[in-house]
């Protein structure tokens, strides 16, 4: 199968024809298109009839708590688990009917993985490449996911991060054209998280397509394009992270710790208007609500300069990815889940 682009043509030969003025516009198939995906085990239906789509070049993040459906759809859209109903198609394929030829061009990083410890990260490589009809040049790999100067050392010495790297660097080194990478930086400290985003990142620039799962929530909002949640089988939000769950119109969150001898009855009429709380809690912490946070802090912080006041602890904030999404998969009771 070529690796060139699949593509549509969204207007017919015969309506350019009658409208000279109407454009012929191709567009990119995507790569992953599922309709109606639907998965049981015995009496429990573990995916609900979900619909997706990721488009070519972009790092799609599938986010899920455990049971929700994620890890069986992942496994289906990589061929490896049979569906029950349901239209699925990856690079143009059915998975579930895919050859040799379809899984050279798909590259998986698993949550665990095990290599041969006594073998040079340069010689894994090396075993991997021999896999392919045409793999990636085994310098140029290692150099893309920062292992350089770890290229002849044992696989046994790598560090936890360096291993996932080399995870990435084998998942890459049949050249893909999709990614699927699940949960690539679990146990990871910040810095190497940050290192390892870096990697993923620059597959984009490669022209790569990431299907991502994360548990991590600010890892989806640094990371990718677009966000689908699932919670119970079913798809329950989709967008860009910004936008999800309304976040780009929600109130903007502001609190702050009220000086010892003031009740809100002493802050000006537009801050009192925006209070959550009749009265300041325990702590002094105040907490507003606002759609319009400019003017809400310009009263505030305007009241608090002339007065000379501190407002210790003041902080701004509309609600994160991580707000939406336990909102979005909170369990209730009685739910059954599943992987």
């Amino acid at each position: 199968m070529s690796r060139c682009a699949w593509f549509t043509v969204t207007s017919s030969w015969a309506e350019s024809r009658q409208d000279p003025n109407l454009e012929l516009r191709i567009v990119p198939d995507p790569v992953i298109s599922v309709r109606g995906l639907r998965k049981h085990y015995g009496r429990l239906e573990a995916v609900r009839g979900i619909d997706l789509e990721v488009e070519r070049g972009e790092i799609f993040a599938f986010l899920g708590p455990n049971g929700a459906g994620k890890t069986t759809t992942v496994e289906i859209l990589e061929g490896y688990r049979q569906r029950n109903a349901g239209g699925v198609s990856v690079l143009g394929t059915d998975p579930a009917d895919a050859g040799s030829e379809w899984r050279e061009r798909i590259g998986i990083v698993l949550q665990q993985s095990r290599m041969h410890p006594e073998l040079s990260v340069r010689e894994s490589l090396e075993l991997f490449a021999g896999y392919y009809a045409a793999p990636r040049s085994v310098d140029e790999t290692v150099s893309l996911v920062g292992l350089s100067e770890k290229a002849d050392e044992r696989v046994g010495r790598l560090s936890g991060g360096q291993r996932r790297r080399l995870d990435v660097a084998l998942a890459l080194i049949g050249d893909p054209d999709l990614l699927f990478l699940d949960e690539p930086t679990t146990g990871f400290d910040p810095s190497a998280r940050r290192r390892a985003w870096e990697v993923v990142a620059s597959l984009r620039d490669l022209g790569k397509t990431v299907f991502l799962t994360t548990h991590y929530m600010d890892e989806a909002q640094v990371l990718a394009d677009r966000v689908a949640i699932i919670a119970r089988g079913q798809i329950v939000a989709e967008g860009a992270p910004d936008a999800l769950g309304g976040r780009e119109d929600a109130a903007a969150r502001i609190s702050f710790r009220l000086p010892s001898g003031l009740t809100g009855a002493d802050l000006p009429s537009v801050v009192a208007a925006a209070l959550t709380d009749a009265a300041p809690r325990a702590d002094g912490e105040v907490r507003l609500e606002a759609d319009d946070p400019v003017q809400v802090l310009n009263a505030l912080t305007s009241w608090a300069l002339e007065r000379r006041l501190p407002l210790p602890g003041l902080e701004v904030r509309r609600p994160t990815l991580e707000d939406v999404y336990l909102e979005l998969t909170a369990v209730e009771p009685g739910d059954e889940v599943d992987e």
